[in-house]
């Protein structure tokens, strides 16, 4: 079935994520594209998308008459058309309740502050099941929205964890999500290891998506804050987790075996608050260049061909405004991997950041020769 998604706020990611995931992917735009997939989508598992919604297909009048009577409707309009606004977007929705009330109906128009209801207005009126309707219009098709973000389970997941370290960087659980997912699709329990896991974000994220984990951290006091936030998560999901944690070097530590994927924020260099100067940034460059080539050169040879691996390695803005790169890249063919491309975006697209944020982090796709 085809399917549209609403991307999030870094929307050439969210479309990457999308492309190793999914079948005929296609932009429609800055912020929709649309995908193929046999089974309906779990939005839970998508970092990168805000909606999901599925065409009606047939005259949208039709749609809303057969809507289960004997309860209120919610409905609300997003309008993704090329003269979208929030005024047309909410003469959309009047216009229909009037249709609806016409055929005996009782309904609640949810008011729009712009074009498209943000995510968080959509699931907070629950706009995606039963008599709760969001309707998503574009200059092709109509859709109805059958999944939303739950925004509030990625605050409770980051801020509620027991052990967090604001100074080693904040690795959203999105973004996490998002790595993961850009590995492509792998069966339940299959073994996802991060030789940089921090914290344990990305550990996180993969065990709520199925997958056995294996971290390892230079750092014993962050192999110690991954223990503590999973035997937190275990206790929550009331699920016995056994995941393979050790403090070593991923410059030369041997995992355990089997593996595979890898997912991982990589070293980002030392935390700033201004852009570096030309010294500064060489030396920092020269540090995280190293430890990447060395870990990425020890992977190497413990992993199959074919393997997926995604890195976040780090950019650093200029006073420019742009943002300089490691350039790894240049290094990839001879490390023995292979760079995956995308149909809709280039690797110059795949910068994830906060406006004027000073590291940025810049992912990487990998197959292993």
């Amino acid at each position: 079935m085809e399917y549209l998604a609403v991307l999030g706020r870094q929307p050439k990611i969210s479309l990457a994520e999308l492309e190793a995931l999914f079948d005929d992917v296609k932009s429609l735009g800055p912020e929709l594209a649309v995908f193929r997939t046999l089974d309906a989508p779990d939005i839970r598992r998508l970092g990168g998308t805000q909606k999901i919604a599925l065409e009606i297909r047939e005259p949208v009048g039709d749609f809303l008459k057969k809507l289960p009577e004997g309860r209120k409707i919610t409905l609300g309009v997003s309008d993704f058309s090329t003269k979208g606004s929030a005024t047309s977007a909410q003469r959309e929705a009047l216009k229909w309740k009037r249709f609806l009330q016409k055929n005996g109906r009782s309904v609640r128009v949810v008011a729009n502050k712009s074009a498209a209801l943000s995510s968080a207005t959509s699931f907070h009126n629950h706009l995606f099941y039963e008599n709760k309707i969001e309707l998503i219009r574009t200059n092709q098709a109509y859709y109805r929205v059958i999944g939303v973000q739950n925004i509030d389970d990625y605050v409770r997941r980051d801020r509620e964890r027991p052990a967090r370290d604001a100074k080693v960087g904040m690795l959203p659980p999105k973004l996490a999500q998002i790595l993961i997912n850009l590995c492509g699709n792998l069966p339940d329990g299959t073994c996802l290891l991060d030789p940089f896991c921090g914290t344990g974000v990305v550990l996180q994220e993969a065990v709520l998506m199925g997958y056995n984990v294996q971290g390892t951290d230079l750092n014993e006091r962050m192999v110690e804050y991954t223990e503590k936030n999973l035997k937190w998560l275990s206790e929550k999901l009331k699920a016995n987790l056994d995941p393979i944690l050790a403090v070593g070097n991923a410059m030369d530590f041997q995992w355990q075996q089997p593996v595979g994927l890898v997912a991982c924020e990589t070293y980002l260099g030392q935390p700033m608050s201004l852009p570096p100067n030309e010294i500064k940034l060489k030396r920092e460059k020269q540090e995280c260049s190293g430890i990447i080539r060395g870990f990425l050169k020890n992977l190497a040879s413990q992993i199959g061909a074919g393997m997926p691996v995604v890195i976040a390695v780090p950019a650093w803005l200029r006073p420019d405004g742009h943002y300089e790169r490691l350039n790894i890249l240049d290094e990839i063919d001879n490390l023995g991997y292979n760079v995956e491309s995308f149909k809709n975006l280039q690797q110059s697209d795949l910068l994830y950041h906060r406006e004027k944020q000073i590291v940025a982090r810049e992912i990487i796709v990998l197959r292993k020769k």
